[in-house]
């Protein structure tokens, strides 16, 4: 189980596996490979034999988890979630470097831990570096009816409220056609 580079390769790693057990809480074990596969992790760590239902199991848990902080939208609550995972869950971080990426911070327990602990851990540690780099939540769940898909808010500007530009025009438009109705 190997960790992405930086906050924001982890961070994404981490809303798009909560977001695919949020869409199905029961997404097979083969599905959640793929997943993994897409974000780097090697093919080896994600055979059934090391990648287990058991740890599939795990993995589904913990995104779930991981869920409730992406939907936090106060910054101290969210601050106080992370620090609780990564007391939890994580160990006095290393540095490594390995199968051809560079040098990046691991906070997990290593061979011994499941992973369900690794991806908090890992989540914990990049939702926590991404806060502290934008100073503000830089990730939420989509304001608009009907929505609530994770997203990343990186970048310079103002804090998103929608996952994409899709869901805040139809949010716009809806609010529009309500105060034209009201007046």
């Amino acid at each position: 189980m190997g960790d992405s580079r930086g906050g924001f390769s982890g961070a994404r790693r981490l809303v798009d596996l909560a977001e695919a057990v949020r869409a199905d809480p029961a997404v097979p074990r083969a599905v959640l490979a793929e997943l993994l596969a897409g974000h780097g992790e090697r093919p080896a760590d994600l055979t059934e034999e090391a990648f287990p239902e058991a740890g599939a199991a795990e993995l589904r848990a913990a995104a779930g988890r991981m869920a409730e902080v992406l939907a936090e939208s106060d910054e101290d609550r969210a601050a106080g979630a992370l620090n609780a995972l990564l007391e939890e869950c994580a160990t006095r971080p290393r540095l490594t470097r390995h199968d051809g990426h560079p040098w990046h911070l691991h906070v997990d327990r290593g061979e011994e831990a499941g992973w369900g602990d690794w991806f908090l851990a890992s989540g914990a540690l990049a939702l926590a570096q991404l806060l502290t780099e934008y100073g503000r939540i830089a990730w939420g769940a989509c304001a608009a009816e009907g929505c609530g898909r994770f997203f990343l808010a990186i970048g310079p500007g103002s804090a998103r409220r929608y996952c994409s530009t899709t869901c805040s025009s139809r949010a716009r438009v809806a609010a529009h056609r309500r105060r034209r109705r009201g007046a």
